[in-house]
């Protein structure tokens, strides 16, 4: 469940303690780990807005909120052109600001990613001596017919990885700039 990529103990006691997927026969899953030079509390006022997720994924133009930001609620996002896709309806199905972990569930739109599921969390880490952080998502999915799991995992991971190195840059940058402070939440 790794795309791969070989984990250290630490990332390894993250993934088995956070981001439990029970994938079926038909389903596909991984984990993918990203370390930001940015303090945590950064990075997650950015993750944790469910509500404005084109703040950092670049393929996210607009979000069309149903809900009060609480469990449960409903966003529309509507995906920029070069994807086989132009809208996802996602439910946030996890929200923990203690332990820095959010969940959702896509539940409709005009792509291929059916039964699909996330979890993101966030951890703090000491990168050259400096507070940063180390982000890790994971994910389960139908494998779409006509398609192999190894081409669904890659397809899903080559999206995650793009969303995770943006988040990287915009937090790195927010930080070089003296933005400390977390976006309000």
């Amino acid at each position: 469940m790794n795309g791969g990529e070989s984990y250290g103990a630490v990332e390894t006691q993250y993934i088995r303690r956070h981001h439990k997927h029970e994938p079926k026969d038909n389903q596909c899953t991984s984990a993918l780990v990203k370390h930001i030079r940015a303090p945590v509390h950064l990075v997650w006022s950015l993750v944790r807005r469910f509500d404005q997720p084109q703040r950092y994924k670049p393929f996210v133009s607009r979000c069309i909120m149903q809900g009060d930001l609480g469990i449960g609620s409903v966003r529309e996002v509507n995906v920029r052109s070069g994807l086989p896709a132009t809208t996802s309806t996602e439910r946030l199905e996890q929200l923990d600001d203690e332990e820095h972990i959010l969940g959702i569930r896509i539940v409709g739109g005009d792509h291929r990613l059916k039964n699909y599921s996330s979890i993101i969390t966030v951890h703090p880490e000491v990168i050259d001596g400096r507070p940063g952080t180390m982000v890790i998502e994971s994910f389960v999915v139908d494998v779409p017919d006509g398609n192999t799991r190894d081409e669904t995992c890659y397809f899903v991971e080559a999206l995650i990885r793009c969303n995770l190195s943006s988040l990287g840059d915009v937090s790195e940058r927010m930080a070089m700039q003296g933005r400390t402070d977390p976006l309000n939440i």
